[in-house]
């Protein structure tokens, strides 16, 4: 009896410590460009959020004015984002990933990380306009 309750805790622990590397989707949603400056145009908001990204090693596809596709590929990860932007906010959206455990709701630890680091960049660099 003491073996199959020992198994059944381990089990339930290994249940645990695989949860505990996933979190819901971190989205970036309508965040304000501050600048000290007026006088920039969508395409300077463009040119900032693209160099925030590839800064960071994101391959940023330019798809039409106001939208930008990003890819991260690390190792045999690979994370998807949609970032629409104009000129007083933009947004950082999960879109597609590979081996990073999305669920439809929960996705790798990492992910979320390299999102916030993306939006501090984009913030940084658009805070130089």
């Amino acid at each position: 009896m003491k073996v199959k309750t020992w198994l059944a805790l381990v089990g339930i622990l290994a249940l645990a410590l695989v949860g505990c590397n996933s979190n819901p989707v971190y989205n970036v949603e309508g965040a304000p460009i501050s600048t000290s400056t007026s006088g920039y145009s969508l395409r300077d908001v463009r040119d900032a959020i693209q160099q925030a990204g590839v800064s960071l090693g994101w391959q940023m596809k330019d798809v039409k004015p106001g939208l930008i596709v990003g890819t991260l590929v690390l190792r045999d990860h690979v994370a998807q984002i949609d970032i629409p932007y104009n000129r007083t906010s933009y947004s950082i959206i999960y879109r597609d990933s590979q081996n990073l455990n999305y669920d439809g709701v929960n996705i790798h630890s990492n992910y979320n990380g390299w999102i916030q680091r993306l939006n501090g960049a984009i913030n940084a660099q658009l805070s130089r306009l």
